[in-house]
C-alpha cells in the first residue's frame, strides 16, 4: 500500500507534529483556582455549599476573580460558622445554589480547574451540576496537594495542607477558610510548584499530568521513547533490545497514544510487563485508519508479539469445503484452494465448523466418510446409512441424480439461500419440542443460527473477493477524500487526495501504483483483513469510484437471514424478510 503524493503526506503531518509536539505551555494555560465553603464534608450525605471563590490566571496574571456566599436553605452548623465565620445572617440574602453556579460554571468555562484536595471541591460542583441538571463541562483538573506530595519533602514541610505550603511558598494570602483568600493562597501554592517542577522538566499540561499520575518511575522513564513518532495516523510497534516485536497497536494519533502507555491510564498488567522490557517503538505512519488497521493485522500475523491477544493465528481458521470428487462430502480444512470445491467459512474453532457440518448434514444426508469412493463404488455400509443419516453411495444404493441433486442443495446453501436448512430445523425443532427434549431443541436451534451465520459470512466476503479490483472514497472530517483500492479482498493501495489535486489522476495514480494481486478464486488476503475493508465500504458516504467484477449478494442470502435474526426466524418464519425482486 502507497500513496502515490509521499512527499505532500509526509510535509502534511509534519506540520501537525510540529504544533502538537510541544504540548500545551504551562504560561499559555488559563487556570480557574476555586476553593469552596461547605457545612459538612459530603454532598451526598446532605451538606451543602455556602460559599465559591474563584481566581482565573494565565502565565503568572490575575484574569478576574469570582465571589459568592450560597445560601444553604438550611442552619449552618455551629463548628462550622466558628470556623467559617460564615453565619445564618450572612447567607439569609445570598443566592441559593440553583443560581451561583451557574455564574460559576460561565466563570471557568474554557479553563482548567485548580483546587486543594480538588476531589473534595469538585466532588460538590459536580454533584449539585447532577442535581441542577447542568451540563458540566469536560474540566481538565489538576489538584495542588497531590502536586505537591511529589515535589514537596517532609524536611520541608510536615503535610501538604494550603496554610503549610502558603508559608513554604510565602503566598501574600494567608488562608482563613474563607473561598477566595484560600483561592488566592492556592493561586501562590500553584505558581511556586510551577517553579519546581520547571527544574524537572515540567513545561506542559500534559507534562503535569503525567507527573502527578501513580506511575512507577521505571515506567515513566521511558516517555522518551514516543518523543521521535508523529502526530499521525498509524500503527506503532513495541520491541525489545534485540529488535524482536513485542506487540503492535494502532492509532489516529501515534505519539499521544504511546505517550499513554507510560501514564496512569495503562493500567493492564501484560502491558506494564512489556513496557518493563521494551527498547525502542517503531511507527508507521498511514494513509488512513483502515490502512492502518490492515497493516496492524499483517504485522501480528507475521510477527506473533507476545503481548497481542487477537488475531496472532490466521492460520488457524477452518473452513467446511464441499470437496469436487465423484461423490462429493464436507471436509474440515485449513484453507481455500484453487481445487474446484465449494468453501464454507471460515470459522474461528474446529468446535464451530463441525457444529454447522452436523446441520448441513442432517438437512442433506451426504456421506461422511473420509475414503475417496469411485464412480461405481462396491463397499459395505456404515453404521449412518442403516440409520438413514446417509444416502449411502458407497454401497450403490444411492443413484447418482439423488446424491447430486443432495450436493446441488448443499452448495446453494453455501453461497445461496439457506431457507432449506432453516426448513429441516424447523421441523425438527418443532417435533423436539413437542416431545419436551428441549435441550436437544435448543442444540438444533443453535447449529442452524450458526450455519447461517457462516453463510453469512462467506457470502459477504465472497461479493468482493470475486471483484479483481474495486476503488472507494469517502470524506473524512479533518483528512480530506481518502481513497482505497481493493482487489479480490486485498487492500492494495491507499491515499488522500492533496487539495487542489485533479481526483481522477490522484486516483488513476493510486490504481497504478498499487499492489498486484494474482487473479484467483482464492481470497488474496485473511477473512479478518476483508471483513474491516467491507465495514468501511458499507460505511455510509463511501462512494464507489470503479469496479472489476460485480460486488453483489444473492437475492434470497444468508445475508437476509443473518440481519432479522437466524435465531427469532426459526420462531417465527414469518419474520423472515421478502424476497427480492430484479426487474
Amino acid at each position: 500500500m502507497s500513496n502515490p503524493t509521499p512527499t505532500l503526506e509526509r510535509s502534511r503531518w509534519s506540520t501537525q507534529m510540529s504544533l502538537d509536539e510541544v504540548g500545551r505551555p504551562l504560561r499559555e494555560v488559563t487556570f480557574c483556582v476555586v476553593d469552596l465553603e461547605t457545612t459538612g464534608g459530603s454532598a451526598q450525605a446532605g451538606s451543602m455549599i455556602t460559599e465559591i471563590g474563584a481566581v482565573k490566571v494565565r502565565g503568572g496574571e490575575v484574569l478576574g476573580e469570582f465571589q459568592t456566599l450560597v445560601n444553604p436553605r438550611a442552619s449552618i452548623p455551629s463548628f462550622i460558622a466558628v470556623l467559617t465565620g460564615i453565619s445564618d445572617s450572612m447567607v439569609a440574602q445570598a443566592p441559593t445554589i440553583d443560581l451561583a453556579l451557574p455564574s460559576f460554571l460561565e466563570f471557568a468555562r474554557g479553563s482548567v480547574l485548580v483546587a486543594h484536595n480538588a476531589p473534595f471541591d469538585v466532588g460538590f460542583l459536580r454533584h449539585f451540576a447532577g442535581q441542577l441538571d447542568l451540563v458540566w463541562p469536560r474540566f481538565e483538573v489538576v489538584d495542588t496537594a497531590r502536586l505537591a506530595r511529589r515535589v514537596v519533602t517532609r524536611d520541608e514541610t510536615p503535610n501538604c495542607k494550603l496554610s503549610s505550603l502558603a508559608r513554604l511558598f510565602n503566598a501574600t494570602t494567608v488562608p482563613n477558610h474563607r473561598a477566595l483568600s484560600d483561592a488566592r493562597a492556592t493561586v501562590d501554592v500553584l505558581h511556586g510548584l510551577f517553579a519546581r517542577l520547571g527544574n524537572l522538566g515540567v513545561h506542559t499540561l500534559e507534562d503535569l499530568s503525567d507527573i502527578t499520575a501513580k506511575v512507577a518511575p521505571a515506567q515513566r522513564r521511558k516517555r522518551h521513547l514516543a518523543a521521535h513518532l508523529p502526530n499521525a495516523p498509524g500503527v506503532y510497534l513495541f520491541k525489545d533490545a534485540s529488535d524482536r516485536v513485542l506487540y503492535v497497536g494502532t492509532s489516529k494519533d501515534l505519539r499521544t497514544r504511546v505517550r499513554s502507555y507510560f501514564t496512569k491510564s495503562e493500567t493492564r498488567s501484560r502491558i506494564g510487563e512489556m513496557i518493563a522490557v521494551a527498547h525502542s517503538v517503531e511507527g508507521i505512519v498511514c494513509a488512513s485508519a483502515l490502512e492502518a488497521s490492515v497493516r496492524e493485522l499483517r504485522l501480528i500475523a507475521a510477527h506473533k508479539p507476545p503481548y497481542n491477544k487477537r488475531s496472532k493465528y490466521p492460520e488457524k481458521a477452518r473452513w467446511l469445503k464441499l470437496t469436487n470428487e465423484p461423490w462429493p462430502r464436507l471436509s474440515l480444512v485449513n484453507a481455500v484452494r484453487e481445487d474446484g470445491g465449494d468453501y464454507l467459512g471460515p470459522f474461528r474453532s474446529r468446535r464451530a465448523a463441525e457444529v454447522v457440518a452436523r446441520a448441513l448434514h442432517e438437512t442433506f444426508l451426504l456421506r461422511q466418510c473420509t475414503q475417496r469412493l469411485p464412480q461405481q463404488p462396491k463397499a459395505t455400509p456404515c453404521v449412518l446409512a442403516e440409520l438413514s443419516q446417509c444416502l449411502s453411495p458407497c454401497d450403490g444404493s444411492a443413484s447418482s441424480v439423488a446424491y447430486a441433486e443432495a450436493v446441488r442443495g448443499a452448495r446453494q446453501a453455501f453461497i445461496g439461500s439457506p431457507s432449506v436448512v432453516l426448513d429441516t430445523a424447523r421441523a425438527r425443532l418443532d417435533r423436539l419440542a413437542a416431545q419436551q427434549r428441549f435441550e436437544e431443541a435448543t442444540r438444533q436451534r443453535d447449529r442452524a443460527s450458526l450455519f447461517v451465520t457462516a453463510a453469512s459470512r462467506t457470502q459477504r466476503l465472497a461479493g468482493v473477493v470475486t471483484c479483481a479490483e474495486l476503488v472507494a472514497a469517502r470524506r473524512e472530517p479533518g483528512i480530506g477524500w481518502v481513497v482505497h483500492v481493493v482487489r479480490r479482498g486485498r487492500l492494495s493501495a491507499a491515499g488522500v487526495i492533496p487539495p487542489g489535486a485533479e481526483a481522477q489522476t490522484y486516483v488513476a495514480s493510486l490504481r497504478a501504483s498499487a499492489e498486484t494481486v494474482i487473479s484467483s478464486s482464492a481470497p488474496a488476503a485473511s477473512a479478518e483483513e476483508t471483513e474491516r475493508i467491507l465495514t468501511w465500504l458499507e460505511t455510509p458516504g463511501t462512494r464507489v469510484v470503479h469496479v472489476e467484477g460485480e460486488w453483489s449478494y444473492p437475492i434470497n442470502s444468508a445475508i437476509r437471514i443473518a440481519a432479522a435474526g437466524a435465531i427469532e426466524c426459526l420462531r417465527n418464519p414469518a419474520t423472515v424478510p421478502p424476497q427480492a425482486h430484479v426487474e
